[in-house]
This record gives C-alpha cells, structure tokens and sequence, in this order.
C-alpha cells in the first residue's frame, strides 16, 4: 500500500522507516531541508537502535523516500501525521501549531476515499475539530495514537503490544478500520490487538497511559522521601510491591525521576485539557506527580552537595549520563542536564559523559565540560553522579577501577541501578535514592 507520513521527526521518522521495513511504499514529509536531506541519503538525524538499519533497508530497496513537497502525499492511500505538540509557552496546554499546519498543508492532495490518520498526542476533542475538515475532501479522519518507548521505537511499530484507532461512525469507520488493519497487516496477522474506539477515547488512550505511567513512578518517588527519614530501603519496598500482580514491580524504580519529549509535556497537557473542560479536579493529582518529579532533581544536587562536606564549589563533579534514558541521545526535558547544570550553577567544575547524547547537550549547555571516554571523564572527579542508566555505568563499570582513576571515593546513585554492597566494599561512600 502506498503511505505517506507527514512530520519526519521522532515519531516520524521511525513510523516511515518501520512501515517500508513491512512492505509498503512510503514518502515521508516534512518542512526541515536538512532533516529530509539527511533521511533521504540514508542517514538517522537521531539515535534510535535498528533505525539506521530499516531506513538504509527501505531506500534501498525503493519502498521510501523523503522530501519537503507536500504534493508528492497525492496518491498515497492513507496519509498519517505525526507532527509535534510541545508545551504551550507560558503554559501548560498543548500547542497543536503544526498539526493543524500539517492537516491544512495535505488538504488540497487529498482523494475521494483517503485515510488521514492522526499519531499526534494530542488534548481530547481535537480530531473532532478537524474531521469536518478532511470530510470535506472526500477523505476521512482516524486517529491512531502511538505508544512508542525511546530506545525500543522500531520494535514498538513493527511489533506493537496494541493498535487503537479511533474511527468515525457507520459503514465509514468500519472501512476505514479495515484499512488501517491491512496497513498493520503483519501485527493484524499474528493476533495483536486491534482496538476500534471512537476519536475522544482514541485520544485518551494515549495521555491516560502517559498519566498512569507517570503517576507510577513518582508514587515509588514519594515512597522513597519517606524511606529516607524513615531509615527504609525503596528498592526492597518496590520488590515487595512489585510481587502483587495488581501493582507489578516494572516502572517502580525510585531515582531522579522521568524527563523526556513525551511524559512531562502530556500530563501536564491532560491536566490543562481537563481545566478547559471543568473537570481539572479529575486529574489534580497529576499536579503533585509532576512536582514530586521534579523535587528528586532537587534532591540529587542536594545529597551531591551534603557528600561534599556542604559545598560543590570547586569540585570536580563527574556526570554519568546526559540522555534522559539510557538507548537515546534525547535530551529534552533530561534530569540528567538539569542535575548538571543546577551542580554547575552552584560552582562545581562539572564533566558529563554519554555514550550517545553529548553532541545534543552540547548545543544546549556548552557551558558544561563534555568527555565522550567514560574513564577520561572519571578521572580526577571528587565526586561520581549516575544519572542515566547505561550499562556502561550500571554493568559494565567496576568500582575498583574506577577508583583508581578518581580523586574522592562518593558516588551518588541517582537510578539506584548500582549494587551498593559491591560499591562500598570497594572503598567508595554509597548514596542511593531512598536507601539507607
């Protein structure tokens, strides 16, 4: 089937690549020259495991191409959009500037019979608003959310755990549902569910598992405030948990919290939506799971400070990671950085490292020293910080070596991904987050 995708970031870029890597013939669109420039010689602009694999596959093979002509969408059969939605500035709600671009953009090369299916995140009510718009074409609206994790986005597309497309009415919709099936034919085949909803409950699907994810999380968080004037250890507390089937241990990982282009911006856009709506007393709570998010940033650069005897000021701080997870180079919205930079405001001679992330946090902070060697980097550091979970870091790194290379003996845990025993009994002091 040919397919065009319109917005070749991120989402983007990885949805064209996936969907040429299963057979269809795919354009991708988008407004960057450089970004197309790049894609279309064959080159990821971003770091995402088996990407550069499928897009080298898929121009070679003939089945993609990229370019910056929103004519060439004309005679695709379903056209999706996947364009961003970052945070409004100066405030919460979400800004859809470029969705309603990029619809108003593939309109006049839209056919009698198309499919326009959303990816977007967007705040509920917006396929509503824009359907009267493709309807008008002949065309018609689906939204189809995605569900993608960094660092396991090809996986994600080509293997989704579920399909959710949310569909128009009547005779309409059903077509359109059978196909957007055809379009994901292989996971269709194989018994992946295929959820039909209408387009409110599509759009939900997405921000409510953001919501719950995200409230996951910063609930282990508190836990681990608690833990750490109680005396309790965190990383026990969760694997206790963890063992109720109802709770289930994944996403209980007390650290420094999540970051990123998605979780932050969506619950706070869910929030913002649910305001415009009169309902922001329904997903109030979500105010306090971003502020106890935030607050264990604040309280790595604070236990970072307390091991140095009070003062980071010129101390030689050593930053294990920038990316805000491990198997990306995104540095949006990155607790990693904010650690760093915050250490660096308060004085301390701050060295990040990363195995992919630095050209990126470069361009955002140059005013931090970046060193791509893992050990050049750790040598001479008062003071070891890891705050993004590398295997590099958390498997890979001995502690006896590394204090071989280091000036003081204090790393800060900030992912509680290291064995604390291990640590100490090599001769370094232990900090972890909510452990004793």
């Amino acid at each position: 089937m040919r397919l065009s995708v319109v917005g070749c970031g991120y989402l983007g870029a990885v949805h064209a690549a996936a969907m040429a890597s299963i057979g269809h013939e795919v354009v991708g669109i988008d407004v960057d020259q450089a970004k197309v420039e790049a894609l279309a010689s064959g080159r990821a602009p971003f770091f995402e495991p088996g990407l550069q694999e499928i897009l080298t596959e898929g121009i070679s093979a003939g089945r993609l191409r990229f370019t910056t002509d929103m004519a060439d969408a004309k005679g695709a059969v379903v056209h999706f959009v996947g364009v961003g939605t970052p945070q409004q500035k100066g405030g919460y709600a979400a800004d859809l500037t470029y969705v309603n671009a990029a619809v108003d953009a593939l309109l006049p090369h839209l056919s009698p019979g198309d499919l326009v299916a959303g990816k977007s995140t967007v705040p509920v009510g917006t396929a509503a608003d824009l359907a009267p718009r493709v309807s008008a074409t002949g065309a018609t609206l689906v939204w189809n959310p995605e569900f993608l994790r960094e660092g396991f986005a090809v996986q994600d597309t080509v293997d989704p755990d579920r399909l959710v497309a949310g569909v128009p009415t009547g005779p309409e919709g059903e077509r359109a549902a059978d196909i957007l099936r055809e379009v994901y034919h292989p996971s269709v085949g194989k018994g992946t569910p295929f959820i039909v909803t209408d387009y409110a409950t599509a759009e939900l699907v997405k921000v409510a598992a953001n919501a719950f994810l995200a409230t996951k999380i910063s609930f282990i968080n508190a836990m681990a405030e608690i833990a750490e004037v109680t005396g309790a250890d965190v990383t026990q507390l969760a694997d206790a948990i963890g063992h109720d089937a109802r709770i289930g241990r994944r996403f209980l990982g007390a650290g420094i919290g999540f970051g990123g282009g998605c979780l932050p911006k969506d619950i706070r856009a869910f929030s913002a939506r649910a305001e415009e709506l009169g309902r922001g007393e329904s997903v109030a709570f979500l105010r306090e799971v971003d502020e106890i998010n935030l607050r264990r940033r604040d309280h790595a650069v604070t236990l970072t400070v307390q091991a140095l005897g009070g003062s980071v000021f010129e101390k030689n701080v050593t930053v294990l990671g920038a990316a805000f997870k491990p198997h990306s180079d995104d540095i949006r919205d990155s607790p990693a950085l904010d650690v760093a930079v915050r250490l660096h405001g308060l004085g301390a001679h701050v060295t990040v490292t990363d195995p992919e992330a630095i050209t990126n946090a470069k361009n955002i902070h140059p005013q931090l020293t970046y060193i791509h060697d893992r050990d050049e980097a750790l040598t001479g550091a008062d003071a070891v910080i890891v705050v993004t979970e590398w295997d590099e870091y958390r498997r890979e790194l001995d502690p006896t070596h590394a204090k071989t290379l280091t000036r003081g003996t204090i790393i800060i845990d900030g992912r509680n991904c290291l064995d604390a025993t291990a640590w100490r009994n090599a001769g370094w002091t232990y900090h972890g987050m909510g452990r004793p």
